[in-house]
C-alpha cells in the first residue's frame, strides 16, 4: 500500500511539472507566465496591463530606433549632396567670373547667378541636416538608450521572474495539500504545508508590490515615448518645411533674374521712333494733377489704362521714366507727338508710347507693382 502511495505521489509530481512546462510555453504572451495558476482577479488584471505596456513600449522603442536610422541615413546622403552641390556652385561661379566669350556676357551673368543661388541652397540644406541631427536623432536616441526605459523593463522582468516563482510555489502548495489529505495525521506533512503556504503568501505580497511599481514605471515611460516621438516628428516636418520655403524663394529669384536676362537678349530692337520724336512736353505736379505748360500740345482722349512695357527705355531727363521689359504702366495721357505720360513703380513721367502695349487683363500682383 505504501508503495502504491509513493508511486501515485511521483506520478502527480510528474504531471505537475509537465503542466507547468506547458503553461510557460503557451501561457501569458510577452511574459510567458500562466494566467490559470494564480487566480487572484486584481493580480491578473495587473499582469495583463503590464503585459500590454511592455508590448507598447517595445513597439515605440523600435519605431524611435527606425526614425533615428532613417534620419541618420538621410543626413549621410544629404551631406554628400551638399558636397556635390557646393562643387557645382564653385564651378559655375568660376566660369561666370573667368569667361572670355566675345559675343556677350549673358551666359556669364547667368552662371554667376546660378552659382550664388546654388551656394545659398546648399547652405539651407546644411542647416536642415543640422536641425535634423540636433532636434530629431539626438533626443530619440537618448530616449531609446535612456535609463527610464531600461529601469522600467528591468522592473517588469523582475516581476515576471517573481510571478513564475509564485506559480511554482502554488504548485508546491497543491502537492503538499494533496499529501496532507492522503495522510492527515502526518505532522511533518502538515508543517511543510504551512511553511509552503507562508512562503506563497510572502511571494504573492511581494509580487503585488513589485507589479504595481513596474506598471507605474512602464506607464510613465509609455507617456514619455508617445509625447517625445510626436514632438520630434513635428520638429522634423517644420525643419523640412522651412528648408523648402527658403529654397523656393531662392529659385524664384534666380528664375526671375535669368528670364529677365533672356528676355533682354531675345527682345527685338526697340523702335527707332524716339530719334524722330520732339522732346517730351514739360509739366509740373500740382496737388496730384499734371498740368501741361504747353496748352497747345494736343492729346488723345484715350482715358486711363494699363500698358505692358515691351522695350526697355532709359529716360534722358528727370521728367522721363526708366522702363524695363515686363513692367506695367498706368497710362494717363498720350500726345500726338508719340509721348505718353503715366506712372510706374510709384514714379510719374513721360515715355515713348510705342514702347508699351495696352492690356485689358492684368494680374492683381502686377497692378500692385505699378504703385
Amino acid at each position: 500500500m505504501e508503495a502504491i502511495r509513493k508511486q501515485a505521489s511521483r506520478f502527480r509530481e510528474q504531471v505537475a511539472r509537465q503542466q507547468q512546462a506547458v503553461f510557460k510555453q503557451f501561457g501569458g504572451g510577452g511574459f510567458g507566465a500562466s494566467e490559470t495558476l494564480i487566480t487572484d482577479e486584481a493580480e491578473l488584471k495587473q499582469h495583463q496591463k503590464l503585459e500590454k505596456l511592455y508590448i507598447s513600449t517595445r513597439a515605440a522603442k523600435h519605431f524611435q530606433r527606425d526614425i533615428v536610422r532613417g534620419v541618420e541615413g538621410y543626413i549621410v546622403t544629404g551631406s554628400k549632396q551638399v558636397e556635390i552641390g557646393t562643387k557645382l556652385s564653385e564651378d559655375s561661379k568660376k566660369y561666370g567670373s573667368e569667361n572670355t566669350c566675345t559675343s556677350g556676357n549673358t551666359l556669364s551673368k547667368a552662371a554667376l547667378s546660378f552659382g550664388r543661388a546654388r551656394a545659398q541652397m546648399e547652405k539651407e540644406r546644411g542647416n536642415l541636416l543640422k536641425a535634423l541631427g540636433t532636434q530629431v536623432t539626438e533626443p530619440l536616441r537618448a530616449m531609446v538608450m535612456g535609463a527610464p526605459l531600461e529601469d522600467a523593463r528591468h522592473l517588469a522582468q523582475r516581476y515576471d521572474r517573481l510571478r513564475q516563482e509564485t506559480e511554482s510555489q502554488t504548485i508546491e502548495v497543491s502537492k503538499r495539500q494533496a499529501r496532507v489529505r492522503e495522510m492527515p495525521v502526518h505532522q511533518e506533512n502538515i508543517m511543510k504545508l504551512e511553511a509552503a503556504e507562508n512562503k506563497l503568501h510572502d511571494l504573492k505580497s511581494n509580487m503585488s508590490t513589485l507589479g504595481q511599481e513596474a506598471t507605474s514605471a512602464m506607464a510613465n515611460v509609455e507617456v514619455l515615448q508617445q509625447r517625445l516621438t510626436l514632438q520630434r516628428l513635428i520638429a522634423m516636418v517644420e525643419a523640412e518645411r522651412t528648408y523648402h520655403q527658403q529654397v523656393l524663394q531662392i529659385l524664384e529669384q534666380l528664375e526671375s533674374e535669368m528670364i529677365s536676362e533672356r528676355q533682354r537678349i531675345e527682345a527685338p530692337p526697340a523702335p527707332s521712333v524716339v530719334d524722330n520724336m520732339p522732346p517730351p512736353p514739360s509739366y509740373e505736379e500740382a496737388n496730384g494733377v499734371y498740368a501741361s505748360q504747353t496748352p497747345s500740345e494736343s492729346t488723345d482722349a484715350m482715358g486711363y489704362f494699363l500698358g505692358e512695357v515691351m522695350y526697355a527705355y532709359n529716360g534722358e531727363s528727370d521728367t522721363e521714366l526708366n522702363l524695363s521689359v515686363g513692367d506695367y504702366v498706368v497710362v494717363r495721357k498720350v500726345t500726338n507727338s508719340g509721348w505718353a505720360e503715366g506712372e510706374c513703380k510709384g514714379k510719374a513721367g513721360w515715355f515713348p508710347f510705342a514702347y508699351v502695349e495696352r492690356r485689358e487683363r492684368v494680374l492683381a500682383s502686377k497692378v500692385a507693382e505699378v504703385f
